[in-house]
């Protein structure tokens, strides 16, 4: 059974939801406020974190940051914020997805049914697909691990499935459409906000020069492709 933890200080949408979480299977904690939030993340160990990002002891996307400093629990943001320069700071500062409200319930549980799956380890009985290594980095598709300069990389669980996707194509193009769908969901294909700002983020934590991409390559209007 998984945890969920639901933020938002509207007693009316916290009680709706809950109320369906629990009716689908999944154990609920709710938090009123950021400092709240965060206690419990850490206390209760959600499986998912289901965020509104205006709080009224902080700001969301500090909330955010505050989980992302030690867990890569995946996060939906769930708010009234509908400008794209706001989404992408959400998903900048380590958010895996965002509903704008308002919402239609059937969409946000079936955003949250990929969040985490996501998350979730591969079985163990798959067979190990094997090692990719470059000049700077290694991904072990296997272990769901990468290395650069000797020690491990840590990648949320959403930057770790858009470099998995790019990385079983390597040296192909990636239609930006395929890639929302199999990171995302089937129900995305436009959010390209999204990959703009997660292939950013790989591109910091694993090229040597962010700015001028080596492995990770942009073909404008098209997609991404991954360079070994």
């Amino acid at each position: 059974m998984h945890r969920v933890l639901v933020v938002d200080d509207e007693p009316q949408l916290v009680r709706a939801l809950v109320i369906n979480l629990r009716a689908r299977k999944y154990e609920v904690d709710s938090a009123a406020d950021g400092a709240t939030a965060l206690k419990l993340t850490a206390d209760r160990r959600p499986d998912v974190v289901v965020l509104d990002l205006g709080l009224p002891d902080m700001d969301g996307v500090e909330v955010i940051r505050g989980i992302r400093g030690w867990t890569r629990v995946p996060i939906l943001v769930l708010s009234a914020r509908q400008t794209s320069d706001e989404k992408v700071e959400a998903l900048d500062a380590g958010a895996d997805d965002y509903v704008t409200k308002p919402f239609g319930m059937d969409e946000l549980l079936a955003r949250l049914r990929a969040a985490v799956r996501r998350a979730e380890p591969a079985p163990t009985s798959e067979p190990s697909p094997g090692v990719i290594e470059t000049a700077d980095f290694t991904v072990d598709l296997s272990a769901k691990k990468v290395h650069r300069a000797g020690r491990d990389v840590r990648l949320t669980p959403t930057e770790w499935h858009l470099l998995e996707v790019l990385v079983r194509d390597m040296g192909r193009l990636v239609s930006q459409k395929q890639l929302l769908r199999e990171v995302w969901g089937p129900s995305y294909g436009t959010e390209t906000n999204y990959l703009r700002v997660y292939m950013a983020q790989l591109r910091r934590k694993l090229e040597s020069d962010p700015s001028h991409p080596r492995y990770f390559v942009t073909e404008p209007g098209m997609g991404y492709r991954f360079e070994p």
